[in-house]
């Protein structure tokens, strides 16, 4: 029977658990926003696009989790952060006010923003460098399965039960945060098996991982706003449309993500993000040229499959990092790719208004630039070996 319990209780499991409640919670806050807001707080498109950058800044502030270490473990402060986006979410529904939905959404957003970054670095300090891509791949496949009993959740209870935004609201809150608490009093505190480093760390040997990743934020952003956007208004997609494409990721992502992790784990990072990157070529032009409905939505499709390769960014730089950095690394990067999360939904906002095309165009240009900085991956990443043309200087 002890066999069995240190079997189970293991590093991983606490991973996978907390990689299920969060998109479980957040999922929910997000499928209801839109028309909660309209319905209840009569919101335009001003107070949609205030509270969106408002729910960004957390994302952009990231950095600041590796002070918080100074105070309380890396395991602790995931945990904390999970039971602060579950009361967030719990608390929406009972303040359909303006105000009321900033300071809720924002208390949300610092939870959700302080986890993630926390839980990338639990991810890379706990589990071993071969088995990062796979294991990876099975938090994407439980992440997609929360979101799909959360998605299908909503739609029983408030498609054929009728149930209210804040009942809806309240019920997955609270779950999420029972969740939380019983895996805070079940799990052991686990060890670093490397002491953190406490202080903001931006070293100039990381440069590659930086600049993958504040163009695999920027192309994240041009996903999510304009791509959604594209197939409401030019093809005239409905809330039930856009619904089962959602599903539809989801439901790839469940099946493909843990053997996208294994692929990644034997051709390796550089030959997954050329490939990744030379797709996102494509996939933006046809973006910006598609006319049919249909074959944009297959367009979607393809594009979300393409988020599970971003892993690969991760795993080299769980393979080039001193392992003391990656607590205080994880932050800087979740920083840096929300820098673009401030600034381009604004901008290529406007010129969507000239020409949708040209946003996608744009996007075209990102995914060039990243696969430009590709191709400076090393076959074989390893402390030392960060960059191509450094690993030529040292065989030479």
């Amino acid at each position: 029977m002890f066999t069995l319990r240190q079997r189970f209780y293991q590093p991983q499991h606490l991973l996978l658990a907390m990689a299920f409640i969060m998109p479980l919670v957040f999922s929910v806050w997000m499928v209801l926003l839109n028309n909660f807001v309209v319905e209840k707080a009569s919101f335009t498109g001003r107070e949609i696009g205030i509270l969106q950058s408002l729910r960004e800044v957390p994302g952009f502030l990231a950095f600041t989790a590796v002070y918080l270490l100074l105070f309380i473990k890396e395991q602790k402060l995931a945990l904390l952060s999970l039971a602060i986006t579950a009361i967030g979410v719990a608390a929406t529904g009972f303040f359909p006010s303006v105000f009321g939905l900033y300071i809720t959404t924002v208390i949300m957003s610092v939870g959700f923003h302080y986890f993630e970054t926390v839980n990338q670095s639990l991810t890379l300090q706990w589990v071993d460098k071969d088995n990062t891509p796979h294991f990876m791949g099975k938090l994407l496949s439980a992440k997609s399965v929360a979101s799909l009993v959360a998605f299908s959740s909503v739609w029983l209870l408030m498609d054929y039960f009728t149930w209210s935004y804040q009942a809806t609201y309240t019920l997955f809150g609270g779950v999420a945060l029972v969740m939380t608490l019983l895996l805070a009093m079940t799990f052991q505190q686990f060890p670093s098996p490397t002491e953190q480093s406490k202080k903001l760390i931006l070293r100039k040997k990381y440069w590659l991982f930086y600049a993958l990743t504040f163009f695999s934020g920027a192309r994240r952003q041009i996903f999510v706003v304009f791509a959604g956007f594209l197939m409401v208004e030019k093809f005239g997609y409905s809330v039930a449309d856009i619904s089962a494409l959602f599903l539809i990721n989801y439901v790839f992502n469940w099946l493909f993500a843990p053997a996208i992790g294994k692929i990644i784990g034997k051709v390796g990072e550089r030959k997954t993000l050329l490939f990744e990157y030379t797709g996102l070529i494509l996939l933006f032009i046809s973006y910006g040229l598609v006319d049919t409905g249909f074959v944009a939505a297959i367009l979607y499709v393809v594009d979300h499959l393409l988020f599970a390769l971003a892993i690969a960014i991760k795993t080299y730089f769980q393979k080039i990092a001193e392992p003391q950095d990656i607590a205080a690394s994880a932050g800087v990067s979740f920083s840096i790719n929300h820098i673009a999360a401030v600034v381009i939904p604004a901008l290529l906002g406007i010129v969507w208004l000239t020409n949708p095309s040209w946003v996608f165009f744009v996007g075209a240009g990102f995914a060039a630039c990243s696969l430009a900085l590709s191709l400076l991956v090393p076959d074989k990443p390893v402390q030392g070996i960060e960059w191509r043309f450094k690993a030529v200087e040292k065989s030479a």
